[in-house]
């Protein structure tokens, strides 16, 4: 009977941790991460949809990323800024830019250049461009 209880017990505890709030979500490191989440075609625009995490212990009041989009057979089609704007710590952001001119079905690949700007109250100042993290859920590449 005491091996039945033990082994019920054990199984017990793995899924209470399995199902306990810390183990239930990713802990982010102490960098940004930025997600190429969505590519929407708008008119003669496209349309590019961000989801950006500060993952440091602090606010950062403007984050302004230098970026290079490569068409899809690998030229350089422009250089612009994306200004994410806010990034509060520990919470996650959609960002959306409309790229006049460009169709999404050209867009091959995005490289992140740099920070241009990362401001706020006792930021460091390499928290914008230290570890980033880049990601696509699109076909479109980031690179970094």
């Amino acid at each position: 009977m005491s091996n039945f209880i033990l082994k019920h017990a054990g199984m017990c505890l793995a899924l209470c941790l399995l199902h306990s709030p810390a183990c239930a979500q990713d802990v982010q490191g102490a960098y940004v991460s930025i997600e190429l989440n969505a590519v929407q075609q708008v008119e003669a625009s496209c349309r590019v949809s961000f989801l950006v995490q500060n993952g440091h212990d602090f606010d950062i009041d403007q984050a302004v990323y230098e970026a290079v989009l490569f068409d899809v057979e690998g030229r350089v089609d422009r250089l612009t800024l994306f200004d994410f704007g806010a990034l509060p710590a520990a919470r996650p952001r959609v960002r959306q830019f409309v790229i006049p001119g460009l169709s999404c079905g050209s867009l091959g690949r995005l490289l992140i250049n740099g920070a241009q700007t990362c401001t706020g109250t006792n930021v460091p100042v390499d928290a914008c461009g230290k570890d980033l993290d880049l990601r696509s859920r699109t076909d479109v590449e980031v690179l970094g």
